[in-house]
């Protein structure tokens, strides 16, 4: 008797859509994965097809990701740091603030005119490049650790310290850099605009180290579980003997070194620095990421992964809607939404 084809083909489209089914409604990571490649391919169709050859219309494809990824990477990377604030249930909205101080900083002491801090010192080059950054990373850990020491010491909300440290620490910096145009060393641009293969990806090559970096930690070490445990419940989680306050206060202090990383990135990718409106709506982005990504906003729960997902997902939203010609102002309509939307499908999870 001849097996029946049509019959097990059936069944063998069934079990898949079951499969799918089950995986979309369950496994949050897939579900954003879903949603990311479909953006890709809906972002591939308005590229179009109208080129000479592949190897051309693959060259412009490349050429585009590229660009998406490098003009992002500075913010991926602070997004990462949100994902482990809001997963122990705290925010940061001073991110944007601590990117133009810290990027200030860098830019006074590599500045090549008459006050340059370290040119009068008679260090220049490569000393000059070390030691800048790290007096940078150092100063970004402090300012985090700051807010994290409000936080913890002086039983501050998370949103009223770090909404006090982002007026505090732009108005601070516009008012020393008002009439200061620092002058940065184009060598020290090559931090940025390396080449590796003729591609400018050093940026991406960045954000992609510190992300294994931090879902290693979040996936293997005893600090990313103490997170999620002061996230979920920190009370239960200092009845089982984890220091609350220093994990937090180390949460903080990681998210400072992380925005003085991206403030490295941008000074030394564009060379300049615009201190009244650089990193604004960086916290906006940072946090649109992390929950897009399946980071949940009560704490306890986040996703490396999914916060590159929801960054990538972002990023191409936004060139989307670049293509589509929506004015600007427009475009943070759209990432409302989807903001808006992720959480609401967050709670439907956490209530079915």
């Amino acid at each position: 008797m001849k097996p029946n084809l049509d019959n097990d083909a059936i069944k063998n489209n069934q079990s898949f859509f079951q499969w799918f089914k089950y995986k979309w409604s369950s496994d949050q990571l897939f579900s954003i994965a879903i949603a990311l490649i479909i953006m890709i391919i809906l972002q591939t169709l308005v590229l179009g097809f109208d080129y000479d050859s592949f190897g051309s219309w693959f060259q412009s494809w490349t050429n585009n990701w590229i660009n998406i990824l490098r003009n992002n990477a500075a913010t991926a990377i602070v997004a990462l740091g949100m994902t482990f604030v809001i997963m122990t249930g705290g925010i940061d909205l001073a991110v944007g603030s601590t990117l133009v101080v810290t990027g200030a900083l860098s830019m006074m002491l590599l500045d090549t005119g008459t006050k340059g801090f370290l040119l009068a010192m008679g260090i220049t080059g490569v000393p000059a490049f070390a030691i800048t950054i790290l007096v940078v990373l150092l100063f970004g850990y402090l300012l985090g650790s700051l807010i994290g020491v409000t936080i913890t010491k002086g039983k501050v909300p998370p949103f009223i310290a770090t909404l006090g440290a982002m007026m505090i620490f732009r108005s601070v910096t516009q008012h020393f850099m008002q009439g200061y145009n620092p002058k940065v060393p184009t060598e020290f641009l090559q931090i940025a605009s390396f080449k590796i293969d003729n591609f400018m990806i050093m940026p991406i090559v960045y954000w992609a180290i510190i992300a294994f970096i931090l879902y290693y930690v979040s996936k293997r070490t005893t600090f990313g579980r103490q997170i999620i445990a002061v996230g979920s419940n920190e009370r239960a989680a200092r009845l089982s003997g984890i220091h609350v306050e220093k994990v937090k206060l180390r949460v903080y202090a990681l998210m400072g070194l992380l925005v003085s990383i991206a403030a490295i990135i941008q000074v030394s990718r564009i060379g300049s620095k615009d201190f009244s409106n650089a990193g604004r709506g960086m916290e906006m982005d940072a946090i649109a990421a992390a929950v897009v990504g399946g980071t949940n906003m009560m704490g306890g729960r986040g996703f490396i992964l999914g916060t590159v997902y929801g960054m990538l997902i972002i990023a191409v939203m936004n060139n989307l809607l670049n293509l589509f010609g929506v004015p600007p102002f427009l475009r943070e309509a759209f990432k409302g939404v989807i903001v808006i939307a992720a959480v609401l499908l967050q709670k439907k999870e956490l209530t079915s």
